[in-house]
């Protein structure tokens, strides 16, 4: 978690990598890669989420995950926001088809509902909100390790052959790319792990460069084969604000139903913000395997949701930092929850995982 993410204008916090992620779509749309390009580009991508995830599994804490475990309700608690809840609005969003979302944006808004939550800007957004902080690394940690199973499987149940061929072959292309790597990751982390952390400051480069690579990639493909022409600028403003609405229903659930669980006000703060967000960076590698060509029209919904996510819970959060302080009480109960997620390691390590 680092200092600059915390000192983003909590009003309209741009992330720059948004700004890079909008320029490779830009790069994507004036020098699409074709023919031998593309497929060397293809190849490059597919090489890169195979690293991400290594590197994911390499430095995720096995320690740290065991320790977290015993806070079970709550990891529970946004399991089912991110993996059931988010879905079934995602399926009710069907009553929007055609009359605002076309079926090919309701496809990538569907897709969006599956994937696992965010971990880096949900313990930055805990933080500045004075929540649980190591809760928040557990949670974020088993949405993306559960993902990379659950995700898929969803996506084949709910989106059948309108997601662009789901199929077994899919579902093995995503075990063996994603899966694969992270495990390899997970049982060379006593070797490599050290060094990971060490150096994860140039090694978070090539993570969101791998994502670079793949939004490029994508959008590519959707711009030779002539997707783009699909979406309207009304169509957009559609979508923006059918997301809109779908943040604030989780923004508004995940609050609301865990204080009617009975969490304290700490753990509430680590739901909300792990329970209403989605990776992008889960996101975008699985929907290129998935989607096939139809991955840039996919992830468009994804990568505005991401943006969105982040300015409104910025400004949530640093207006719950000026929350009154617990109760002794309910202070003393987060306190000794941190205090057991934290016993086994450091959570600055699990925060490196994104």
């Amino acid at each position: 978690m680092s200092r600059r993410t915390l000192q983003l204008p909590s009003w309209l916090p741009i992330d720059p990598y948004i700004l890079a992620l909008i320029g490779t779509v830009a790069l994507a749309a004036l020098l699409p890669a074709r023919g031998g390009a593309a497929d060397v580009a293809g190849g490059a991508s597919t090489g890169a989420v195979a690293l991400l995830f290594f590197l994911y599994g390499a430095r995720l804490s096995t320690g740290e995950a065991v320790a977290g475990l015993k806070h079970w309700r709550l990891h529970l608690s946004v399991l089912v926001c991110t993996f059931a809840v988010f879905p079934l609005l995602g399926l009710a969003a069907k009553g929007f088809v055609p009359v605002i979302l076309t079926p090919q944006l309701y496809n990538g808004l569907l897709f969006l509902c599956l994937v696992p939550s965010t971990i880096q800007s949900s313990i930055a957004f805990t933080s500045i909100a004075r929540g649980n902080v190591p809760a928040a690394i557990c949670a974020g940690s088993f949405s993306s390790l559960a993902g990379i199973v659950v995700t898929p499987v969803l996506a084949a149940m709910v989106l059948g052959s309108a997601g662009g061929g789901f199929s077994a072959d899919s579902l093995l292309k995503i075990v063996l790319q994603l899966l694969v790597p992270f495990l390899v990751g997970q049982l060379l982390r006593r070797w490599v792990g050290g060094f990971l952390v060490r150096n994860k400051k140039v090694l978070s480069y090539v993570d969101r460069g791998s994502i670079l690579l793949v939004v490029y990639t994508a959008f590519s493909e959707g711009m030779v084969r002539g997707i783009w022409h699909q979406v309207s600028f009304v169509r957009l403003l559609g979508l923006l604000a059918v997301e809109a609405l779908l943040l604030a229903v989780m923004l508004t659930l995940s609050w609301y139903g865990a204080k009617r669980l009975g969490f304290g006000r700490g753990d509430r703060i680590a739901i909300q913000f792990a329970g209403s967000k989605k990776s992008l960076a889960a996101g975008l590698p699985m929907a290129s395997v998935l989607f096939g060509a139809q991955a840039s029209l996919a992830v468009l919904p994804l990568m505005l949701f991401h943006q969105m996510q982040l300015m409104v819970c910025a400004v949530i959060a640093k207006r719950r930092s000026r929350d009154p302080l617990p109760d002794e009480n309910e202070q003393a109960g987060d306190s000794e929850r941190a205090a057991g997620a934290e016993a086994d390691g450091s959570p600055a390590e699990a925060a490196a995982v994104r």
